[in-house]
């Protein structure tokens, strides 16, 4: 802080950066940091699931469904990705072979 109790830009973003004036994702079992509450509960049910309480169980089981889900998107559109470009270069060769 400056003398006129003011924080200025660095200040906030180092107090940002150890979490001290924010509601952090950190592991309550191990203290390991993660940037969003969806990495920590796929983490905590992965290292720390037979100490889990019900609540955490649900939110790791949600975030498993989530990362499912957006795996599985992931894996659509590359394979589209991939026909496309498999394509694309087929008429492209039968177009310059000709």
């Amino acid at each position: 802080m400056t003398a006129d109790n003011t924080t200025t830009a660095v200040e906030a973003t180092d107090d940002h950066a150890h979490g001290e004036d924010d509601d952090d994702a950190t592991c309550e079992y191990c203290g390991d940091r993660f940037p969003t509450e969806q990495l920590r509960d796929l983490h905590r049910g992965l290292e720390h699931y037979d100490v889990l309480d019900d609540d955490d169980r649900a939110a790791y089981e949600a975030a498993y469904e989530a990362e499912t889900e957006s795996l599985q998107s992931f894996r659509l559109r590359a394979l589209a990705a991939l026909v496309l470009l498999y394509f694309g270069f087929l008429m492209l060769y039968a177009v310059v072979g000709l």
